[in-house]
Protein backbone atom coordinates (compact mmCIF):
# COMPACT_ATOMS: atom_id res chain seq x y z
CA UNK A 1 0.00 0.00 0.00
CA UNK A 2 1.72 3.13 -1.23
CA UNK A 3 -1.08 5.71 -1.03
CA UNK A 4 -0.92 7.36 2.37
CA UNK A 5 -2.63 10.58 3.34
CA UNK A 6 -2.83 12.68 6.47
CA UNK A 7 -6.06 12.79 8.42
CA UNK A 8 -6.85 16.49 8.23
CA UNK A 9 -4.39 18.59 10.20
CA UNK A 10 -3.00 15.63 12.18
CA UNK A 11 0.16 13.59 11.83
CA UNK A 12 -1.91 10.41 11.49
CA UNK A 13 -1.30 8.81 8.10
CA UNK A 14 -3.72 6.38 6.53
CA UNK A 15 -4.68 4.69 3.30
CA UNK A 16 -7.71 6.30 1.63
CA UNK A 17 -10.19 3.70 2.88
CA UNK A 18 -11.76 3.03 6.28
CA UNK A 19 -13.10 -0.37 7.31
CA UNK A 20 -16.49 -0.07 8.99
CA UNK A 21 -16.93 -2.21 12.08
CA UNK A 22 -20.71 -1.97 12.35
CA UNK A 23 -21.13 -5.53 11.03
CA UNK A 24 -18.86 -7.13 13.63
CA UNK A 25 -21.08 -9.04 16.01
CA UNK A 26 -24.02 -8.62 13.63
CA UNK A 27 -23.72 -10.00 10.09
CA UNK A 28 -20.10 -11.08 10.72
CA UNK A 29 -19.37 -13.31 13.71
CA UNK A 30 -16.08 -13.13 15.60
CA UNK A 31 -14.27 -15.72 13.48
CA UNK A 32 -15.31 -14.07 10.21
CA UNK A 33 -14.48 -10.63 11.61
CA UNK A 34 -10.93 -11.77 12.44
CA UNK A 35 -10.48 -12.98 8.85
CA UNK A 36 -11.74 -9.66 7.50
CA UNK A 37 -9.42 -7.70 9.79
CA UNK A 38 -6.47 -9.96 8.90
CA UNK A 39 -6.99 -9.49 5.17
CA UNK A 40 -7.68 -5.77 5.47
CA UNK A 41 -4.46 -5.06 7.37
CA UNK A 42 -2.57 -7.64 5.33
CA UNK A 43 -3.25 -5.54 2.25
CA UNK A 44 -1.62 -2.52 3.89
CA UNK A 45 -4.73 -0.76 5.21
CA UNK A 46 -5.01 0.37 8.82
CA UNK A 47 -8.02 2.55 9.66
CA UNK A 48 -10.80 0.70 11.51
CA UNK A 49 -14.00 2.49 12.51
CA UNK A 50 -16.43 1.35 15.20
CA UNK A 51 -18.65 2.77 17.96
CA UNK A 52 -19.59 2.00 21.54
CA UNK A 53 -23.14 1.30 20.33
CA UNK A 54 -22.28 -1.26 17.60
CA UNK A 55 -24.08 -3.57 17.17
CA UNK A 56 -26.86 -3.21 19.75
CA UNK A 57 -29.58 -3.60 17.09
CA UNK A 58 -28.79 -7.29 16.51
CA UNK A 59 -30.86 -9.76 18.49
CA UNK A 60 -29.30 -10.49 21.86
CA UNK A 61 -26.78 -7.64 21.65
CA UNK A 62 -26.49 -4.69 24.03
CA UNK A 63 -23.83 -2.59 22.26
CA UNK A 64 -20.06 -2.86 22.42
CA UNK A 65 -19.88 -6.17 20.57
CA UNK A 66 -17.94 -4.67 17.67
CA UNK A 67 -15.37 -3.09 20.02
CA UNK A 68 -14.97 -6.40 21.85
CA UNK A 69 -14.28 -8.29 18.63
CA UNK A 70 -11.75 -5.69 17.49
CA UNK A 71 -10.13 -5.69 20.93
CA UNK A 72 -9.78 -9.46 20.99
CA UNK A 73 -8.31 -9.37 17.49
CA UNK A 74 -5.82 -6.66 18.50
CA UNK A 75 -4.71 -8.75 21.49
CA UNK A 76 -4.33 -11.92 19.42
CA UNK A 77 -2.42 -10.22 16.62
CA UNK A 78 -0.44 -7.63 18.58
CA UNK A 79 -1.14 -5.02 15.91
CA UNK A 80 -2.17 -2.04 18.02
CA UNK A 81 0.67 0.18 16.79
CA UNK A 82 -0.07 -0.73 13.17
CA UNK A 83 -3.68 0.42 13.09
CA UNK A 84 -5.80 3.53 13.57
CA UNK A 85 -8.78 2.90 15.81
CA UNK A 86 -11.78 5.21 15.65
CA UNK A 87 -14.75 4.82 17.95
CA UNK A 88 -17.64 6.98 19.08
CA UNK A 89 -19.71 8.27 21.99
CA UNK A 90 -23.15 9.83 22.21
CA UNK A 91 -25.14 7.30 20.22
CA UNK A 92 -28.26 5.65 21.55
CA UNK A 93 -27.67 2.73 23.88
CA UNK A 94 -30.34 0.32 25.08
CA UNK A 95 -31.18 0.36 28.78
CA UNK A 96 -28.64 2.99 29.77
CA UNK A 97 -28.21 6.74 29.66
CA UNK A 98 -26.40 8.23 26.70
CA UNK A 99 -25.31 11.68 25.59
CA UNK A 100 -22.35 14.03 25.85
CA UNK A 101 -22.32 15.01 29.51
CA UNK A 102 -18.87 14.85 31.08
CA UNK A 103 -19.64 11.90 33.33
CA UNK A 104 -21.19 9.93 30.47
CA UNK A 105 -18.24 10.52 28.13
CA UNK A 106 -15.83 9.46 30.87
CA UNK A 107 -17.85 6.36 31.60
CA UNK A 108 -18.12 5.37 27.97
CA UNK A 109 -14.49 6.01 27.06
CA UNK A 110 -13.34 3.72 29.87
CA UNK A 111 -15.69 0.99 28.67
CA UNK A 112 -14.50 1.41 25.08
CA UNK A 113 -10.85 1.25 26.12
CA UNK A 114 -11.53 -1.93 28.09
CA UNK A 115 -13.42 -3.60 25.25
CA UNK A 116 -10.79 -2.55 22.69
CA UNK A 117 -8.03 -3.72 25.05
CA UNK A 118 -5.99 -0.61 24.40
CA UNK A 119 -4.67 2.38 26.36
CA UNK A 120 -5.72 4.97 23.78
CA UNK A 121 -8.17 5.71 20.99
CA UNK A 122 -6.77 7.45 17.91
CA UNK A 123 -9.94 9.19 16.80
CA UNK A 124 -12.88 9.73 19.15
CA UNK A 125 -16.13 10.83 17.52
CA UNK A 126 -19.13 12.69 18.78
CA UNK A 127 -21.55 10.16 17.28
CA UNK A 128 -24.71 12.22 17.76
CA UNK A 129 -25.16 15.70 19.16
CA UNK A 130 -26.59 16.28 22.63
CA UNK A 131 -28.44 19.59 22.59
CA UNK A 132 -29.03 19.41 26.34
CA UNK A 133 -25.31 19.48 27.12
CA UNK A 134 -23.29 22.68 26.60
CA UNK A 135 -20.60 22.47 23.94
CA UNK A 136 -18.18 23.82 26.56
CA UNK A 137 -18.68 20.78 28.77
CA UNK A 138 -18.20 18.28 25.97
CA UNK A 139 -15.08 19.92 24.52
CA UNK A 140 -13.53 20.39 27.97
CA UNK A 141 -14.03 16.70 28.71
CA UNK A 142 -12.43 15.69 25.42
CA UNK A 143 -9.53 18.03 26.19
CA UNK A 144 -8.95 16.38 29.55
CA UNK A 145 -9.02 12.92 27.98
CA UNK A 146 -6.43 14.01 25.42
CA UNK A 147 -4.21 15.34 28.22
CA UNK A 148 -4.60 12.00 29.99
CA UNK A 149 -3.53 10.15 26.84
CA UNK A 150 -6.78 8.23 26.50
CA UNK A 151 -7.69 9.74 23.14
CA UNK A 152 -5.51 11.43 20.53
CA UNK A 153 -7.91 13.46 18.38
CA UNK A 154 -11.61 14.27 18.27
CA UNK A 155 -14.04 14.20 15.38
CA UNK A 156 -17.76 14.59 14.75
CA UNK A 157 -20.69 12.94 13.03
CA UNK A 158 -24.40 13.70 12.77
CA UNK A 159 -24.10 17.27 14.03
CA UNK A 160 -25.55 20.30 12.25
CA UNK A 161 -23.14 22.59 10.40
CA UNK A 162 -23.89 25.40 12.86
CA UNK A 163 -23.09 23.23 15.88
CA UNK A 164 -19.90 21.95 14.28
CA UNK A 165 -18.74 25.50 13.59
CA UNK A 166 -19.76 26.64 17.05
CA UNK A 167 -17.71 23.80 18.55
CA UNK A 168 -14.65 24.59 16.41
CA UNK A 169 -14.82 28.30 17.28
CA UNK A 170 -15.17 27.54 20.98
CA UNK A 171 -12.10 25.29 20.83
CA UNK A 172 -10.05 27.92 19.02
CA UNK A 173 -11.13 30.74 21.29
CA UNK A 174 -10.14 28.75 24.38
CA UNK A 175 -7.05 27.02 22.99
CA UNK A 176 -8.66 23.59 23.27
CA UNK A 177 -8.56 20.60 20.90
CA UNK A 178 -10.92 20.96 17.97
CA UNK A 179 -12.72 18.53 15.71
CA UNK A 180 -10.38 17.45 12.94
CA UNK A 181 -12.63 15.07 11.02
CA UNK A 182 -16.23 14.78 9.88
CA UNK A 183 -18.21 11.60 9.26
CA UNK A 184 -21.30 12.49 7.20
CA UNK A 185 -23.74 10.31 5.32
CA UNK A 186 -22.79 10.55 1.65
CA UNK A 187 -23.12 8.34 -1.39
CA UNK A 188 -24.27 8.48 -5.01
CA UNK A 189 -27.90 8.38 -3.92
CA UNK A 190 -27.72 10.51 -0.76
CA UNK A 191 -25.81 13.53 -2.08
CA UNK A 192 -27.84 16.60 -1.29
CA UNK A 193 -27.27 17.07 2.47
CA UNK A 194 -23.50 16.75 2.30
CA UNK A 195 -22.98 18.76 -0.87
CA UNK A 196 -25.28 21.61 0.16
CA UNK A 197 -24.71 21.76 3.92
CA UNK A 198 -21.32 20.29 4.82
CA UNK A 199 -18.90 20.22 1.89
CA UNK A 200 -17.92 23.90 1.97
CA UNK A 201 -17.57 23.83 5.75
CA UNK A 202 -15.33 20.77 5.63
CA UNK A 203 -13.12 22.32 2.96
CA UNK A 204 -12.86 25.71 4.68
CA UNK A 205 -12.03 24.15 8.06
CA UNK A 206 -9.69 21.50 6.63
CA UNK A 207 -11.73 18.67 8.12
CA UNK A 208 -10.91 15.15 7.01
CA UNK A 209 -14.15 13.80 5.55
CA UNK A 210 -14.82 10.09 5.93
CA UNK A 211 -18.40 9.42 4.87
CA UNK A 212 -20.50 6.52 6.07
CA UNK A 213 -23.33 4.64 4.31
CA UNK A 214 -21.16 4.91 1.20
CA UNK A 215 -22.77 1.92 -0.51
CA UNK A 216 -26.29 2.79 0.69
CA UNK A 217 -26.74 -0.40 2.73
CA UNK A 218 -25.59 -2.46 -0.24
CA UNK A 219 -27.95 -0.88 -2.77
CA UNK A 220 -25.05 0.58 -4.76
CA UNK A 221 -23.38 -2.82 -5.06
CA UNK A 222 -26.23 -3.77 -7.42
CA UNK A 223 -26.56 -7.09 -5.60
CA UNK A 224 -30.27 -6.56 -5.02
CA UNK A 225 -32.03 -7.13 -8.32
CA UNK A 226 -35.60 -6.91 -7.04
CA UNK A 227 -37.59 -5.22 -4.31
CA UNK A 228 -38.22 -8.66 -2.80
CA UNK A 229 -34.47 -9.22 -2.44
CA UNK A 230 -34.13 -5.86 -0.71
CA UNK A 231 -36.88 -6.69 1.77
CA UNK A 232 -35.24 -10.01 2.62
CA UNK A 233 -31.89 -8.37 3.40
CA UNK A 234 -30.56 -7.86 6.94
CA UNK A 235 -30.38 -4.19 5.96
CA UNK A 236 -33.97 -4.04 4.70
CA UNK A 237 -34.89 -1.12 6.97
CA UNK A 238 -32.12 0.97 5.38
CA UNK A 239 -33.00 0.03 1.81
CA UNK A 240 -36.45 1.60 1.74
CA UNK A 241 -36.65 4.47 -0.68
CA UNK A 242 -34.00 3.38 -3.18
CA UNK A 243 -36.24 1.32 -5.45
CA UNK A 244 -37.43 4.16 -7.67
CA UNK A 245 -36.69 5.79 -11.01
CA UNK A 246 -33.68 7.73 -9.74
CA UNK A 247 -32.26 4.63 -8.07
CA UNK A 248 -32.68 2.71 -11.29
CA UNK A 249 -30.83 5.43 -13.24
CA UNK A 250 -27.96 5.32 -10.77
CA UNK A 251 -27.61 1.54 -10.94
CA UNK A 252 -27.66 1.54 -14.74
CA UNK A 253 -24.94 4.21 -14.83
CA UNK A 254 -22.88 2.29 -12.29
CA UNK A 255 -23.13 -0.91 -14.32
CA UNK A 256 -22.16 0.92 -17.52
CA UNK A 257 -19.05 2.41 -15.91
CA UNK A 258 -18.22 -0.82 -14.07
CA UNK A 259 -18.18 -2.72 -17.38
CA UNK A 260 -16.01 -0.03 -18.95
CA UNK A 261 -13.44 -0.26 -16.12
CA UNK A 262 -13.69 -4.03 -15.64
CA UNK A 263 -14.73 -3.30 -12.07
CA UNK A 264 -17.70 -3.91 -9.78
CA UNK A 265 -20.49 -1.42 -9.17
CA UNK A 266 -19.34 -1.10 -5.55
CA UNK A 267 -15.81 -0.22 -6.61
CA UNK A 268 -17.12 2.45 -8.98
CA UNK A 269 -19.47 3.93 -6.36
CA UNK A 270 -16.53 4.28 -3.96
CA UNK A 271 -14.19 5.58 -6.68
CA UNK A 272 -16.79 8.27 -7.42
CA UNK A 273 -16.60 9.39 -3.79
CA UNK A 274 -12.80 9.47 -3.93
CA UNK A 275 -12.95 11.62 -7.06
CA UNK A 276 -14.44 14.40 -4.90
CA UNK A 277 -11.49 16.50 -3.63
CA UNK A 278 -13.24 17.10 -0.31
CA UNK A 279 -13.37 13.38 0.54
CA UNK A 280 -10.50 11.86 2.51
CA UNK A 281 -11.65 8.25 2.55
CA UNK A 282 -14.92 6.35 2.32
CA UNK A 283 -16.03 4.06 5.12
CA UNK A 284 -17.47 0.71 4.06
CA UNK A 285 -18.04 -2.58 5.81
CA UNK A 286 -18.02 -6.16 4.56
CA UNK A 287 -19.56 -9.30 6.01
CA UNK A 288 -17.28 -11.69 4.13
CA UNK A 289 -13.53 -11.49 3.42
CA UNK A 290 -14.08 -11.88 -0.33
CA UNK A 291 -16.04 -8.62 -0.33
CA UNK A 292 -12.79 -6.78 0.39
CA UNK A 293 -12.36 -6.58 -3.35
CA UNK A 294 -13.95 -3.14 -2.87
CA UNK A 295 -10.51 -1.96 -1.77
CA UNK A 296 -9.56 -1.79 -5.44
CA UNK A 297 -11.57 1.42 -5.57
CA UNK A 298 -8.53 3.43 -4.49
CA UNK A 299 -6.74 2.53 -7.72
CA UNK A 300 -9.59 3.53 -10.03
CA UNK A 301 -9.29 7.00 -11.57
CA UNK A 302 -12.56 7.87 -13.20
CA UNK A 303 -12.51 9.87 -16.40
CA UNK A 304 -14.43 13.14 -16.62
CA UNK A 305 -16.91 11.39 -18.89
CA UNK A 306 -17.52 8.66 -16.31
CA UNK A 307 -17.99 11.20 -13.51
CA UNK A 308 -20.37 13.21 -15.64
CA UNK A 309 -22.50 10.14 -16.39
CA UNK A 310 -22.68 9.27 -12.69
CA UNK A 311 -23.36 12.87 -11.66
CA UNK A 312 -26.17 13.25 -14.16
CA UNK A 313 -27.75 9.91 -13.25
CA UNK A 314 -27.70 10.81 -9.55
CA UNK A 315 -28.71 14.47 -9.92
CA UNK A 316 -31.17 15.64 -7.28
CA UNK A 317 -33.78 18.39 -7.00
CA UNK A 318 -32.37 21.90 -6.51
CA UNK A 319 -28.90 20.63 -7.30
CA UNK A 320 -26.26 23.31 -7.00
Amino acid sequence: MEKKINIGKTDLKMSPFVLGGNVFGWTADARTSYKILDQFTGKGFEHIDTANSYSHWAEGNVGGESEEIIGNWLKKRGKRNDVIIATKVGGQLPDREYGLKAELIRQEVEMSLKRLQTDYIDLYYTHFDDLDTPIEETIATYSDLIKEGKIRYIATSNMSPDRIMESIEYSRNHDLPEYIALQPEYNLYKRKDYEQDFQALATEQNLAVMPYFTLAAGFLTAKYKTVVEMRQSARAAHLDGFANERGDRILKALTTIANEYNATEAQIALAWLLSNPSITAPIASVSKPKQLDILKCIDIELSQEAKTLLNEASAYDNML
